[in-house]
């Protein structure tokens, strides 16, 4: 399946959820979100943003599964937050039966989603996080500008939103 694809920026934790907010504001009912990044890239941020764009009430604590793996949020549209960072292998995912939140109503996000590719839809929007210099993101044409005015430091992120064609 073709994609399109949105390159963005961000050089805070803020910009992150802002930029996860205005996403899930895009999202409906079904939608599979992968998160695809190294430990410390901001998956669990750009998710809390995600969670405030779908309507999830202001004072509920969006946080990482990687403990329990399963975090369900409900709101407007429930939000099935998974993290696959502790499973070793695809037989252990499979095992889990996830396809009941893949395939269910809700909003599915999945962190560490390149463990379970093979079971990912085709409908899945890739979400991309890598840590960049900013002299890496300046050199390149397909960056967007920062969401929000603020000096570049260490923390920028690359962020690259694979959208499916069909979507």
């Amino acid at each position: 399946m073709e994609n399109r694809n949105a390159n963005f920026k961000t050089e805070s934790p803020e910009e992150t959820q802002v930029l996860g907010e205005k996403i899930g504001k895009t999202l409906k009912r079904g939608d599979v979100i992968a998160l695809i990044g190294d430990l410390g890239t901001g998956k669990t941020c750009l998710t809390q943003g995600i969670a405030r764009g779908v309507g999830i009430a202001p004072n509920e604590i969006v946080s990482s599964p990687s403990y329990i793996l399963i975090n369900e949020y409900n709101g407007t549209v429930p939000i099935y937050h998974i993290d696959l960072y502790r499973l070793e292998n695809s037989e252990e995912i499979a095992e889990l039966g996830l396809s009941e939140y893949v395939e269910g109503d809700g909003i599915c996000i999945i962190e560490w989603a390149e463990r379970m590719t093979d079971a990912l839809p085709d409908s899945c929007i890739q979400i991309h996080i890598t840590l960049a210099d900013a002299n890496a993101l300046h050199s390149g044409d397909a960056v967007s500008e920062s969401i929000l005015d603020s000096p570049e430091d260490e923390n920028i992120r690359h962020i690259k939103i694979q959208y499916p064609i069909s979507r």
